[in-house]
């Protein structure tokens, strides 16, 4: 095993692959113990995973997210960020609203990674801070979708069922390779397998499969921010 890949595991950076581990089965004679680890270390919720992946995320080439509730962290308002972070009871929200603008920087620099936003069009629709607070947020993902490294794209209703329904996740590609992270209360998972990778990645295909065009997505975009314009209509 090359140094820097021991290195990556003692460290935590990268843990190892199946194969590695049986490796070292075989060398201690150990009868699948790194083996039964590994499965062990994938089926549990990590909150650190999360503090794992934003380094990550700093250092991306490229982003895939998709998302079926919310609108994701590095494309919130304030505002939207404020309300989801007041409604998930969090203990300090201004500490945590801090971090997320913070994360929003990697936008924003001069080697900004090439961006590819799924949405299911819920997420349009779920009034999180009220009106003009969902109106504000609207426009700011429809300003980012011009931007000519993001692409931001919408999954309609009228698709129906869709491989994204199981939940929200993202891939990232940095100079060793990919990693992705999943979803999930309290925690999640980040992955670091390259077939379990491969899966994910596959999966964004499909659920871009069934996306809107970057134009008819906008077109959408517009349509609901004119319906927040009209109370009205919100029922």
């Amino acid at each position: 095993m090359p140094r820097q890949t021991v290195n990556n595991v003692e460290s935590g950076l990268r843990p190892p692959t199946e194969e590695q581990c049986a490796e070292m089965d075989k060398l201690y004679n150990s009868g699948g113990f790194f083996k039964r680890l590994l499965m062990f270390a994938r089926l549990a919720h990590d909150r650190d995973w999360f503090r794992q992946y934003t380094q990550y995320e700093a250092r991306a080439l490229m982003l895939r997210i998709y998302e079926g509730q919310l609108v994701p962290g590095l494309l919130q308002t304030p505002d939207y960020a404020r309300a989801c972070l007041v409604a998930g009871r969090v203990a300090d929200v201004d500490l945590l609203l801090e971090r997320r603008m913070k994360r929003q920087v990697l936008l924003e620099r001069a080697n900004a990674p090439a961006v590819q936003v799924l949405l299911d069009q819920a997420v349009l629709h779920r009034m999180v801070g009220g009106p003009a607070v969902m109106k504000d947020q609207l426009a700011r993902i429809l300003e980012l979708s011009e931007r000519p490294n993001i692409i931001i794209r919408v999954v309609p209703w009228s698709e129906g069922a869709h491989p994204g329904m199981d939940g929200a996740f993202k891939v990232i590609r940095i100079k060793e390779g990919e990693v992705a992270f999943v979803e999930a209360p309290g925690g999640g998972r980040l992955i670091h397998e390259p077939a379990e990778v491969l899966e994910f990645t596959v999966r964004f295909d499909r659920i871009g499969a069934k996306a809107l065009s970057e134009d008819s997505s906008r077109s959408l975009l517009v349509r609901v921010m004119e319906r927040l314009d009209d109370p009205s209509d919100l029922a």
